[in-house]
């Protein structure tokens, strides 16, 4: 099969360094995740906290809970969850669609099956640098049809965020951060820049590949790469008659210090237990906690 793709070039293509496949476990109320950051091999990637691709169905989810700290970024792969917080915003992202929180100095939500069947995505979590962890809350959604998506060569990519192809997201990063979901047909070739000083990993959400190089061997679905150093990615996809897709994402170290206790992520283990008592006493950013549960919840009696 003639090889088809996007040359750019790359002068140090990066190779795999680790790769881990990530196994089903119990998270939230029912839900089952596949977790390949924030798991006892990996606890931190510098500056992602968690990888998850999760499955879930009504009544199973993510009843009301906090976080402090960091940014999640929900990108809906089939079905729809509708998200619900304490400052009364309320929406549902169906497939396709993204949702990136900027959790900041606290945020009490949840995220609920919204539609029959499994509802399937990837959420990452994305450490704030410390002088962003107490920014006031901020949401920046986009629909399916509202992502930038690009085609050529045998290669579709959606930007969430960062650039590809020529083409760059509207999303704004409080982290430097790319995001790129890939779809390479069969006999494709892809060069994907990677700025040098970032910390990057894809993730096979279907298919199978080559990454790094052609001497590699091929990785299926539900395994995470992380990358070693270098400029960017070379991908092959060597399949007859299957479509290789991943997401590549890739992020700017901060090299702080960090404390986490679940859902919140700070510095020091003193700003955990300040966040634990804002928490608890419903203060510094969680004051609308005290009055507030979710419809979901309501309705579920949790």
């Amino acid at each position: 099969m003639p090889e088809q793709g996007i040359c750019s070039s790359l002068k140090e293509p990066r190779l795999v360094a680790r790769k881990f496949l990530a196994r089903p476990q119990r998270e939230g109320v029912g839900a089952v995740v596949r977790r390949s950051i924030g798991r006892f091999e990996l606890k931190y990637f510098d500056p992602f906290l968690v990888l998850d691709e999760f499955l879930v169905s009504a009544p199973a989810g993510f009843p009301d809970h906090p976080h402090r700290g960091f940014e999640t970024v929900t990108y809906m792969l089939q079905g729809a969850i509708t998200h619900e917080d304490f400052e009364g915003h309320k929406g549902t992202i169906e497939a396709g669609d993204l949702q990136w929180m900027t959790a900041g100095r606290g945020i009490v939500h949840s995220e609920m099956p919204a539609a029959q069947g499994i509802q399937k995505g990837l959420q990452l979590w994305i450490n704030l640098a410390s002088n962003d962890k107490m920014i006031e809350p901020r949401y920046q959604e986009m629909l399916s049809k509202d992502i930038a998506e690009v085609v050529e060569g045998g290669i579709k990519v959606r930007v969430i965020a960062g650039e590809a192809l020529g083409t760059k997201s509207p999303i704004q990063t409080r982290t430097p951060t790319m995001y790129l979901d890939f779809s390479l047909k069969p006999g494709a070739h892809l060069q994907q820049p990677i700025p040098k000083s970032w910390n990057a990993f894809a993730y096979v959400l279907e298919g199978e590949g080559l990454f790094g190089n052609t001497k590699s061997q091929p990785v299926s679905s539900h395994h995470i790469l992380l990358l070693g150093s270098g400029d960017g990615l070379e991908v092959w996809n060597r399949s007859s008659n299957k479509v290789l897709r991943f997401v590549l994402v890739g992020g700017q170290p901060l090299g702080e210090p960090v404390a986490q206790f679940g859902p919140f992520v700070m510095n020091t283990q003193e700003e955990i237990d300040q966040t634990i008592d804002d928490f608890e006493n419903c203060v510094n950013g969680f004051e609308k906690a005290r009055h507030w549960k979710s419809e979901a919840a309501i309705s579920l009696d949790f």
